[in-house]
C-alpha cells in the first residue's frame, strides 16, 4: 500500500519545500501557486482519482456476469491516468484493478505481455489488450452504459 503512495508523497514534500522557500523570502503568492500545482499533481499521482480497486479473481468473476472490461492499472501510471481522464464518467463501468495491490493481478499483466507488468491492460472477453486507445476501450462498454 504504501508503493502506491511513495510518489504522491514525494511530490507534496517537494512542492511544500519549494513554497516553503517562497514563503520565507516574501512571496506570497508564487508560494501558493507552488502548493497548489504540487496538490494537483499529488492528487493527479494519487490512487484517489481511479475508481475502487477489487481484486483480480472478482474483476474476472464480475466480468463474467455483465460483460464489462476489466482494467490493470498501478498508481503514478501516466497512460492509465490518461486512460482514466479520457474516459471521463464512464471509468466507474469498468472493473479496476490495481496490480500493486494484487500479486494475481500482477501474474495475469506479466502473462499477457510476457513477462512486462505493462500497464493500463484492458481485459475484453478475456483477451488482454495493452495500453488500448481509449475511446476503443469506451466503445466496449455494453450498450446499456454508453447512456452516461
Amino acid at each position: 500500500m504504501m508503493r502506491a503512495w511513495s510518489l504522491p508523497i514525494l511530490l507534496l514534500v517537494c512542492g511544500s519545500a519549494a513554497a516553503t522557500g517562497l514563503f520565507f523570502r516574501g512571496h506570497i503568492a508564487e508560494g501558493v501557486t507552488i502548493v497548489l500545482a504540487f496538490a494537483l499533481l499529488t492528487y493527479l499521482n494519487s490512487p484517489l482519482i481511479f475508481p475502487k480497486s477489487i481484486g483480480a479473481l472478482e474483476a474476472q468473476r464480475r466480468s463474467a456476469v455483465d460483460g464489462r472490461p476489466i482494467v490493470f492499472w498501478r498508481p503514478g501510471c501516466a497512460y492509465c491516468l490518461r486512460l482514466r481522464i479520457r474516459l471521463r464518467r464512464r471509468a466507474r463501468h469498468l472493473h479496476w484493478v490495481d496490480i500493486w495491490r494484487d500479486p494475481e493481478a500482477a501474474a495475469l499483466v506479466r502473462a499477457a505481455n510476457d513477462g512486462n507488468e505493462t500497464v493500463p491492460t484492458v481485459l475484453v472477453a478475456g483477451k488482454p489488450h495493452t495500453n488500448p486507445d481509449p475511446a476503443w476501450v469506451r466503445a466496449q462498454l455494453a450498450p446499456s452504459t454508453r447512456r452516461n
